[in-house]
């Protein structure tokens, strides 16, 4: 069974959500073109904002009316991979998050849902699948690409597990892994735990190393199947 994102006003039973505004975040303006003339032929919305970067999608839904959707990409010239999605969803929690994206791990679509993402569509998909996606997350549910499996919690190697490598890290190395989950950056990190940002570099760098990843992305989606990369989840 795909898992159910949870957002106000959802609808099941047959009742559809009303989607007329969106707004597209995508650094190739050739795709977010081709991504609005998908919206405007399978599902007739014509109010459609773009923009190339996640801080200005996040200041235009800090200072405006939310939309209805939010197609995403993960891979944008300022943030890094489920950070955007973090923060857009903190920015507009009561808007629908659509990741179209050329990422397609699994576990990667997995985070994404656990993080709030109303459904995944690969990018250069056709138009009938973006027009299943918004008959399914309407009706609020999980849109997932066709014949994916996502991984379950109990597949991982005994010691070795997201739980395991996550509880290896001190409490300090805790709050900074909860702040990055958050998508906030080092000098950010720096000035909300009172520390030198050489410190913080020092800590993440240590963090990515005892969670067996490469980058910050990866660090999220560690956090996220150890269950624990929502706010709030690390304790002194």
């Amino acid at each position: 069974m795909q898992p159910k994102a949870t957002y106000p006003d959802s609808k099941s039973d047959g009742e559809r959500r009303r989607i007329e505004t969106a707004l597209i975040v995508e650094d190739h303006p050739l795709f977010s073109d081709a991504i609005s003339i998908t919206l405007r032929m399978v599902q007739g919305i014509t109010d459609v904002t773009a923009t190339e970067t996640l801080n200005e999608a996040v200041e235009r839904l800090e200072n405006g009316s939310p939309p209805d959707i939010i197609l995403l990409d993960l891979n944008l010239p300022d943030v890094d991979g489920l950070d955007g999605l973090i923060r857009v969803r903190r920015a507009a929690p009561t808007a629908l998050v659509l990741i179209v994206s050329s990422v397609t791990d699994p576990r990667i679509i997995a985070a994404a849902i656990n993080a709030g993402a109303a459904g995944f569509v690969p990018k250069h998909s056709q138009r009938h699948v973006y027009q299943s996606a918004f008959d399914a997350i309407s009706r609020g549910q999980t849109f997932l690409p066709e014949g994916t499996i996502l991984p379950r919690a109990t597949d991982s190697t005994p010691g070795n597990s997201a739980s395991d490598r996550v509880n290896s890290l001190t409490a300090q190395q805790a709050r900074i892994l909860a702040l990055i989950c958050e998508g906030k950056f080092n000098k950010q990190i720096a000035h909300e735990l009172s520390i030198a940002e050489t410190t913080v570099k020092a800590h993440v760098t240590s963090i990515m190393r005892k969670l067996g990843v490469h980058s910050r992305t990866q660090a999220v989606l560690v956090a996220q199947e150890a269950r624990i990369g929502s706010l709030g989840s690390f304790e002194p």
